[in-house]
């Protein structure tokens, strides 16, 4: 029986393919989709035809067959809040990501692509820590209005694996230990992990936390209230401000924090203010984490293609480093994360979670 595992992993512009056999990645290859082709679409669901050919591209660029593979593995879509695991996608799960009750993001198209794939070619087509994994406490879901309950949507995916490698090197599983993860990207996540469960974190979609490259985080809530109905935006501007608008690029114009630290070390003093807020900002993140896990923390980790900033991880360390010891762990590491998973159930390591959600 063939020991390839093909992973499907979609982003906003970009469809990534990857072929691991076992542990060991053979290809990894990604497709840049430009803002004018992606135009042409009215909803991320009439982009199947492209992601799926793309797919197919680079498979065909490789000689690669699908019946070589054993199993494929898809970033998660938006389905309903399940508990972190590893999970089979099926009809269930494919129709709520269609639906889009639970939010619309193009790995909604990589779930719906490897499914049917899988389905012609009798391959069985896994997700893992999906970003609507939810493992809140209670205490977690209040808002302070009935009528508004937190939600749990973060790099689940990414801080999971994080979680885990980290809890290797420090010779525990990672339901012996108590973590802090920050995933550091075009989106900031920070996550209290409680012996193997994320008991709290900021929505880093649309929700809370630090403001990030292109995210706003938390906002002044009647300021917000202001600006919705001052009548100079509409719903969807507003969204946009907080989502993709906001952060790094409203005040400097870039999402790009290696352009932003050229600047920074040209002497612009107005990048390196809103450089360090955004920093601050993490670090208050962590310090909220730590008071939920009640000061026991065993290591605080840093993850995301921000952690390659030296002077982002120096500045960072300097303000929580006296909470716990500091491990760095840069990059996405998606791919890795998807194939260990699937890997994980294969050899029995792991059993499958079923696609039944948690309480709302």
């Amino acid at each position: 029986m063939s020991s390839k595992i093909l992973v499907v992993n979609l982003g906003s512009t970009s469809t990534k393919v990857g072929i691991f056999a076992q542990e060991k990645m053979q290809i990894n290859q990604g497709i840049s989709h430009s803002v004018e082709e992606l135009s042409r679409y009215r909803s991320i669901l009439d982009q199947y035809e492209l992601r799926q050919q793309a797919i197919f591209s680079v498979l065909g660029e490789h000689a690669q067959e699908l019946d070589s593979f054993c199993a494929i593995a898809c970033r998660g879509g938006n389905t309903k809040p399940v508990p972190g695991g590893i999970y089979r996608i099926c009809p269930a799960m494919i129709e709520d990501m269609k639906s889009g009750r639970f939010g619309q993001h193009p790995n909604i198209i990589g779930g719906i692509v490897a499914h049917d794939i899988g389905r012609q070619k009798n391959i069985p087509v896994f997700t893992v820590d999906p970003p609507t994994t939810d493992e809140l406490c209670a205490y977690a879901r209040y808002s302070g209005i009935p009528q508004l309950r937190r939600q749990s949507s973060f790099h689940a995916l990414s801080q999971k694996a994080t979680a885990r490698k980290i809890a290797a090197q420090l010779g525990k599983s990672y339901d012996q230990v108590n973590l802090i993860v920050a995933h550091l990207g075009g989106g900031i996540s920070v996550g209290a992990h409680l012996q193997g469960k994320v008991v709290d974190v900021n929505n880093a979609l649309d929700g809370d936390g630090p403001f990030s490259p292109e995210r706003a985080g938390s906002l002044p809530t009647g300021e917000l209230i202001k600006l919705c109905f001052s009548g100079q935006y509409t719903q969807p501007e507003v969204m946009r401000l907080i989502q993709g608008g906001g952060g790094l690029v409203a005040y400097l114009g870039t999402t790009d924090a290696r352009a932003i630290e050229q600047r920074i070390a040209g002497g612009d003093e107005e990048a390196a203010e809103v450089y360090q807020a955004m920093i601050y900002q993490v670090a208050k993140e962590i310090g909220a984490c730590a008071a939920v896990l009640e000061g026991r923390v065993d290591a605080i980790a840093l993850t995301g293609s921000l952690a390659y900033s030296d002077l982002l991880v120096t500045s960072l360390s300097r303000r929580v480093s006296f909470l716990a010891p500091l491990y760095v762990d840069p990059g996405e590491n998606e791919m890795e994360a998807l194939a260990g998973g699937v890997l994980r159930y294969l050899t029995n390591q792991e059993s499958l979670s079923n696609y039944q959600g948690v309480p709302g």
